[in-house]
Formats: C-alpha cells, structure tokens, sequence
C-alpha cells in the first residue's frame, strides 16, 4: 500500500487505556491548527488500572489501533507521543532558586531555576515524567507566571513534579517499541485531556480534570493556569461493568452493552415502565427487567466513585480555588446522569469535557473518550511548536528531521575531505 507524502508535518498520539487503545494522527497547518485526519481504537486486555501486565496482549493492541489509523489518515507513523496514567504515578512539589545572572531574567535563568527545582531526591525506582512551573518570585515577588525580562537578582521556582514508576514505564515503552513505532515522550493522561478540554480561562479561574478512564480516574488540578496538584483514584468503568455483571447475573461483555445503551446513574431519572433484556449467564435464556434495576446497581457504584473524588478534591485543600468547578472526561464519564448526581455531591458546577479546539475530521474524535488522544497531540505541538511551525512553512523539508540535516552536511565534507 504506496503512503502519500504529507504536506504538512504529522503528530500522532497513542493513548494506552486499560480498556482500550486510541490512536490518533493529525497534521499541523501552517497557521499552527491542528487537523485530525485518522483516528484507530482496539479492545485492550493488556493492562490493569494503568500498568501492562501482558506485553504480548498490549502490543498487538498498539499495532491494531495504528494500521486503523494510518489506513483512515494514509500517512505512516513512525513516532508517537504516548499517554501514561495509572496507579504508578505519583506527584509532589519542589523549589528552586538562582541568582540572575544579568540583572534581567532570560530563558536561560528559567532553565537552570527549573534544573534546581528538579534537583531533588528521586529515588532510583521514579521516572521523572514532568516538571510543571507552577509560579516564578524575582526578589521576593510572588505571582508571576512568565518572569522573562523583569529586572532582580534572585528568582525562585515553584514547581510540581510527576514521577512515574520505572518498571511500569519501562514496560510501556517496550510495548510500543515493539509495536514498530518511536517514542517523542511520555505525557502524564489528564495533563493530555485537560489540554484538549479546557479553556484558558478555566484554568485561571480555577478547575479539576477528572480523566475517567476504564481502570482509574485520574485529576490534574489547576490554579491560576497552572497545575497545581494530580491524584490517582484506583476505580473506573470496568468497576461499573462489574457490577451490572454480578447484580443483574450477566456476561461482562453484555453487562458493557447494557451499561453503555441503557446505563444511568440516577435511577430517579428513568422512567418506571422502561424495561430491557439482560443475557443470561452459560447458556441461560435472557429475561426482561426493568431499566430502573439496572440504574440502582449503577447508582451505586457512580455514588461511590464520585463522594472519592469529592474526598480527593477535600484532602487537595484546593476546593476554595476551584472557581470553574469540575469537568469530567474520559470513557467512563459518558454515564448518563454523572453529571446531575455531581453536582449534587461536588456543590460546585460540574460538566463534561469533550475535546476541542481542533479541526479537519474532528467529529470522529467528538467524544469524551478520545480527550486524552486529542490532548497529546496539542502537547506535542506545544512541545515541539518552533520546528512544526518551520516545516509547515515550507522551511525544512519533512523527511529530513534535523539530525537528518546535520548528517547530510557530515557525509558532505566527509567526501571533500
């Protein structure tokens, strides 16, 4: 199958649930908007709550949601920017401090403030994931976010440092390596989600993502437009699948179906005569139930999962900044229902994140589930925004990334010489 040469550079993002796979490429416009143009997804049996427990399982998945995605878009991806979440990850927040160096701060102080921020114990067994400025003093001055150019002496760092687990990244990694693809970075999932969910002035008023995945709900907390605090919460969708499975005595992949096509969390907001056909368990014949038994048995677990959450953003301490309230997104935050029975438990306004702020075939990306994808593309424009930009324009030719260039310019003077 003969791949046409993109015009414009590519960025993929692979998002490794414990559910499912997504896959999803888009290219950047010269304008520097992102265009989703391929999108795969694959059952994933793989991985428990974040972490592969079968590398075989987790890298036939990777492989399926990548063909699907590059045969939609007709590009080939060779590298990949690759969410990571799960129970593994943890977070905490450190200082640094520098002198300036000319008496006004330039990029350079920033980096080496943020190189001492990062200059603390991590133990052997944590991976370094990110290292996110929350806000910058000069001289004692507190508040400021982009201190380039302020005049001082001394400028202090607070940061929020993620770490992850090494033998947990070490085996993500390999399943994507062994899938064919390179990796541009790992990116903590709801960091990912909440950049393609929330708005600016979310952030500065104040918000917390809950990324609901299959296996955990993870939250990244946001004040005044900078992460301020990330939690791990070990229960997501498949704890609902598994309680439709035990109460209505069902298949797990019927008691799925069942959740998705008919699931709310609020049985108050069913009807009574509504009523649905449930599988039997080894061959039993299916019976008719009412859809309210169905929502009891859900109502439960989404009671549970978000007074978690609710305890979560209590123990944060950061409840008085959350101006903008909660956004769920994520698979699981799909139930119909989560959204009125949070605002009933948060008492601060809830709603459901779905992905934005990009073009091309982004209704096939529309949906809750697909945020963390979307985000990681937006991260990795971020990330890599000077160079993308140039190639857009025309600047670089594509096939040639960078250390392409050099090494023509090597073998060059090697064949004078």
């Amino acid at each position: 199958m003969s791949m046409n040469k993109p015009k414009n550079p590519i960025i993929a993002g692979l998002d490794l649930g414990s559910t499912k796979v997504s896959f999803v490429i888009g290219s950047v416009t010269p304008e520097g908007k992102i265009e989703i143009s391929g999108l795969g997804h694959a059952p994933n049996v793989g991985m428990r709550q974040g972490v592969v427990v079968n590398i075989e399982a987790t890298t036939e998945s990777i492989r399926k949601a990548k063909e699907e995605a590059e045969l939609m878009s007709g590009y080939q991806i060779q590298d990949v920017w690759v969410g990571v979440s799960g129970t593994h990850i943890t977070s905490f927040d450190s200082k640094g401090m520098v002198a300036i160096r000319n008496k006004e701060v330039g990029s350079s102080d920033i980096d080496r403030v943020i190189e001492a921020a990062k200059a603390v114990a991590v133990p052997a067994d944590r991976q370094v994931l990110h290292v996110l400025p929350r806000e910058y003093k000069v001289d004692g001055q507190d508040g400021i976010t982009d201190p380039v150019g302020m005049s001082g002496v001394r400028l202090e760092a607070n940061v929020h440092i993620v770490t992850g687990g090494q033998t947990a990244l070490n085996n993500t990694v390999k399943c994507v390596e062994k899938a064919g693809l390179r990796i541009n970075g790992l990116v903590l999932d709801p960091l990912a989600s909440s950049l393609s969910v929330l708005s600016e002035d979310e952030k500065n008023l104040g918000v917390c993502v809950v990324d609901m995945g299959g296996g955990t709900c993870n939250l990244i907390y946001f004040v005044n437009g900078s992460v301020a605090h990330s939690s791990v919460i070990p229960v997501g969708g498949q704890h609902f699948t598994h309680d439709v499975a035990v109460g209505l005595r069902t298949p797990q992949m019927s008691a799925e179906d069942l959740k998705k096509k008919h699931g709310c969390a609020m049985s108050s907001l069913v009807a009574d005569h509504e009523t649905i056909d449930v599988d039997g368990v080894g061959g039993r014949k299916s019976r008719q139930i009412p859809r309210k038994d169905l929502a009891d048995v859900l109502e439960a677990r989404a009671e549970e999962v978000l007074s978690l959450i609710a305890d979560d953003v209590r123990r944060s301490g950061f409840m008085p900044f959350l101006g903008s309230g909660l956004v769920l997104t994520g698979g699981a935050s799909q139930l119909e229902g989560l959204i009125e029975m949070g605002e009933f438990i948060f008492e601060i306004p809830v709603r459901r994140g779905l992905p934005s702020q990009i073009g091309g075939l982004s209704d096939i990306v529309k949906s809750a589930s697909h945020a963390t994808a979307v985000g990681l593309l937006i991260y990795g424009f971020q990330q890599k925004k000077e160079l993308l930009m140039q190639q857009a324009a025309g600047d670089l030719n594509i096939g040639d990334s960078l250390d392409g260039v050099t090494r023509k310019i090597k073998n060059f003077f090697g064949e004078i010489f």
